[in-house]
């Protein structure tokens, strides 16, 4: 009599799953620098690393590319891509757009629970400052402050549209190397926006974002700019 096949607890793996995994590595090592501006993503040498096909690391690019960080050459393939000065300023520019649209539909709505959850990232981001993270650490909980207004908002095109800046925007505050020298200081800037919040003022609100959004850029264009003329120099 024949036995019935065995079975195991395993589970098919999800190709999109598996897709968003690799996208992941590689944005990390884009974000980190790892893959230098620049650099050519060669999908047999990712594919061969990470013991995956080269079908999932295309798929994987073309996410990183819609996001933002890697650019396609027709008959060269995927590289790391290059910023400018100009670049920098429009993601900012975009940045402020949805965050304030964010906010007003927090107000407006009376989404007293998405304020409570801003107000809990910023003790997270004391939190990350005085156990001296690293910078990928403190960015990462910086941007999950606006990650969590635009999902807060209720609407999920907010969202969505942040999803793909967001690692553009980490890359582009590595890139430069840091913020503040102080990293409780990149806590501080998010507070007059929560108590803005908290009060209701909706003109207050917005001109905190932008305030707060509108530093962040001169920062990071200035800094950006600083570090293209000293490697240019050399």
């Amino acid at each position: 009599m024949a036995k019935s096949p065995q079975t195991t607890s395993f589970q098919p793996l999800d190709r999109e799953g598996l897709v968003q995994r690799v996208a992941t590595l590689l944005s990390k090592a884009i974000v980190t620098g790892q893959l230098a501006p620049g650099a050519r993503l060669s999908e047999s040498v990712v594919a061969r690393e990470l013991g995956v096909s080269r079908a999932p690391v295309r798929e994987a690019a073309r996410l990183l590319e819609n996001s933002g960080l890697v650019t396609y050459r027709a008959n060269r393939g995927f590289f790391v891509r290059e910023t400018s000065t100009q670049a920098l300023n429009d993601l900012y520019e975009l940045r402020m757009v949805i965050e304030t649209a964010a906010a007003q539909r927090v107000l407006k709505h009376g989404l007293t629970e998405t304020i409570d959850r801003l107000s809990a990232q910023i003790d997270v981001l004391h939190e990350v400052a005085a156990q001296g993270a690293d910078m990928l650490t403190q960015v990462e909980a910086d941007m999950e402050f606006h990650r969590l207004l635009c999902a807060g908002s209720g609407n999920p095109k907010f969202l969505h549209v942040f999803e793909q800046i967001a690692a553009e925007t980490e890359f582009s505050i590595m890139v430069i190397g840091r913020l503040y020298d102080n990293p409780h200081k990149i806590a501080e800037t998010h507070e007059p926006i929560v108590n803005a919040m908290r009060r209701g003022d909706e003109a207050a609100t917005c001109d905190a974002l932008r305030y707060h959004i509108g530093v962040a850029q001169k920062l990071v264009t200035r800094q950006f700019r600083d570090l293209t003329e000293s490697s240019s120099g050399n």
